[in-house]
């Protein structure tokens, strides 16, 4: 238990954090990786030479010292982070060594503004999210490991189907080498995957949604072939799934996590609303959804044109089979033989404002996955429709930039 003493301390510290935060973080990653080059097999590199990483820690460590008086409120961001660190296989001793590097990072940075208190402070206040966060996170993983089919750490498993599902974007239906089931997930989960990349020398970890629902004996990723001299290390591990990875060969998954979700056990209605690549956990709800029969299910997705959109077939057949199903699908920069079919609804950017009329179901949930801006777009348009926040739910692969 912090001292109230302890709190104002850290608390004081927040308008310097808000000044200096980013260049503290990158600090601390500095000092990390040259400390202990090892865990950059831990962390997405992509992010660290684009700055997303060193941008969200900045933002995370401001948010915990303005609300350490109030810690409820970091509840959910809290929930978020073990389920990651669950599935990248963080483990409790590089919880004081992230602590050591933190806290040489800011005497660097601050100077003789980071006073001996200042540091005691912010030690005791680590410590005592680190022990929160070590908690959460053997709790999941004894969960994991308790469940039919379950693990923790890494499993090989073999890829026994690749399928194109458009110009962009792979499915890759894996199976386990040991040939034993695997555990149920909750429909929107994810798992992450880990592959040596030959340029870097190094292990690199993506998590990817599950795109199927369960079945006991595969999991299905659906994956965006990431390319182009913007994305810089953002589409080794895509590329190398995309371009060698085949049908045989073995890559290690860790065990599904997540917390963003449907609730299986609801009769309520939802609403999916993705954007790209982000319809992939939303595939895996929607089948689950539509299991029953009765639940009210409006999916609404947009893509630039139908040779990025995948599974598109599968979508329109479905909202011919299940007449609780409503599909409604944008594409912004259509061809001219999708305005002579029929594989989309509406040109442009997803507008729920076009389809308020189908999306404002009683007690309905909201779901939103897709590139950060999309989601910034939908969540505001659905909160000007009075959709009440705690309705709303999303996912942020990587850092999470979504607040700011």
């Amino acid at each position: 238990m912090l001292s109230q003493q302890t709190k104002d301390i850290v608390k004081s510290t927040a308008p310097v954090l808000a000044e200096h935060g980013y260049t503290i973080v990158r600090r601390f990653y500095q000092r990390l990786f040259e400390a202990h080059p090892e865990l950059k097999n831990v962390f997405n590199m992509a992010h660290q030479d684009r700055g997303q990483q060193q941008e969200a820690l900045a933002r995370a460590v401001y948010a915990y010292a303005a609300n350490i008086e109030n810690p409820e409120s970091l509840a959910a961001v809290l929930e978020n982070i073990a389920h990651k660190h669950a599935s990248l296989g963080v483990k409790p001793d590089q919880y004081p060594i992230v602590g050591e590097h933190l806290l040489g990072a800011l005497k660097d940075i601050l100077g003789e503004e980071a006073s001996p208190a200042i540091i005691d402070a912010w030690a005791q206040a680590y410590n005592s999210l680190a022990e929160i966060l070590i908690g959460m996170e053997d709790r999941l993983r004894e969960q994991s490991e308790a469940k039919p089919g379950g693990w923790t750490g890494w499993r090989t498993f073999v890829v026994r189907e690749k399928n194109p599902e458009s110009d962009i974007i792979t499915s890759f239906v894996l199976e386990p080498a040991d040939g034993g089931p695997v555990m149920d997930f909750a429909p929107g989960q994810y798992t992450s995957l880990a592959l040596h990349v030959p340029q870097l020398d190094l292990q690199q970890i993506r998590q990817y949604s599950l795109s199927d629902m369960p079945n006991g004996r595969s999991y299905r990723i659906s994956v965006k072939r990431e390319s182009g001299l913007d994305t810089q290390r953002a589409g080794y591990v895509s590329c190398l799934l995309h371009e060698h990875i085949n049908v045989g060969d073995e890559v290690q998954l860790a065990a599904p996590y997540g917390n963003f979700h449907i609730d299986v056990q609801a009769a309520t209605p939802i609403v999916l609303i993705s954007g790209g690549v982000g319809l992939t956990p939303m595939i895996s709800m929607l089948k689950q959804a539509l299991q029953g029969g009765q639940r009210q299910v409006v999916f609404v997705h947009g893509a630039r044109n139908s040779t990025v959109q995948a599974m598109r077939n599968r979508l329109r057949m479905a909202a011919r089979e299940h007449p609780n199903l409503s599909l409604f699908v944008f594409y912004n920069e259509p061809l001219p033989e999708d305005i002579a079919g029929d594989d989309y609804d509406y040109p442009g950017l997803v507008d729920v404002k076009l389809i308020k009329d189908k999306l404002l179901l009683p007690d309905a949930d909201y779901y939103i996955c897709g590139p950060i801006p999309f989601m910034r777009m939908q969540h505001d348009a659905l909160q000007n429709l009075g959709i009440p926040e705690s309705r709303i739910h999303y996912e942020v692969f990587g850092p999470d930039l979504f607040a700011e």
